[in-house]
């Protein structure tokens, strides 16, 4: 035996046994706590995934949602077109009535007829469009805008309508006659009637189940192009 060996006695071994099982119990309770542990996020990962799983389902949920809100909005504005493409109609059918005898008692008497959406344009000048109604005959024509709901920005486009007809028609140099506007509105609103008078342009509105020419104020006098 070594000088430097201490000889084994029955407390020292003992003591080595004691201090090897108080490691072995703390490596015990280091298994139970990462076993836990793993137990935990184990337990975390698949609420993570149950919460993943369920969102997703909401968001495909949402997503339905917002296609079918989306396709009732289409259907939705289509039906509102339509609705206001009819009301269109009905409104320039209810001018188109009896408009050219209105206008006679006005002292037009060479207006007789009459002929609707009338296209006009010219390439070279870059000018293009459309007039509502356009009475004729004589040397006189009316061209008229009709609205479901004549605003003031409506009235101030017929004028720049009438100043690109009346240089599409010089453009051609055959046609003398002069031109007058008018708008019509099953609702006038705000100052569209007060502009249109100022620009020597007649208004027509409803008036009952017909419609009228509106009374211009005493210094009236028709605008001719």
């Amino acid at each position: 035996m070594s000088e430097q060996q201490k000889p084994l006695t029955y407390e020292s071994i003992l003591k080595m046994f004691r201090k090897a099982s108080r490691r072995l119990k703390a490596t015990e309770r280091m298994v139970r706590e990462t076993t836990q542990q793993m137990k935990e996020n184990a337990q975390q990962i698949k609420e993570t995934d149950r919460q993943m799983k369920e969102t997703d389902r909401q968001m495909k949920e949402t997503d339905l949602q917002m296609k079918e809100t989306d396709r009732k909005i289409k259907e939705t504005n289509k039906q509102i077109g339509f609705l206001g493409s009819r009301i269109g109609e009905i409104i320039e059918n209810m001018v188109k009535g009896n408009i050219v005898e209105k206008f006679q008692d006005l002292g037009y008497h060479d207006i007789d007829d009459y002929c609707e959406n009338k296209k006009f344009g010219n390439k070279e000048l870059g000018i293009r469009g459309e007039i509502d109604l356009f009475l004729e005959n004589g040397d006189i024509a009316i061209l008229i805008e009709v609205k479901t709901t004549l605003e003031t920005a409506d009235v101030r486009d017929h004028i720049e309508r009438l100043e690109k007809f009346r240089r599409c028609v010089d453009a051609k140099g055959i046609d003398k006659r002069r031109f007058i506007g008018a708008v019509a509105g099953a609702v006038v609103g705000g100052d569209a009637a007060k502009i249109a008078h100022e620009n020597g342009m007649y208004v027509i509105e409803q008036s009952g189940e017909a419609i009228k020419i509106a009374v211009p104020p005493e210094e009236f006098k028709a605008k001719k192009w």
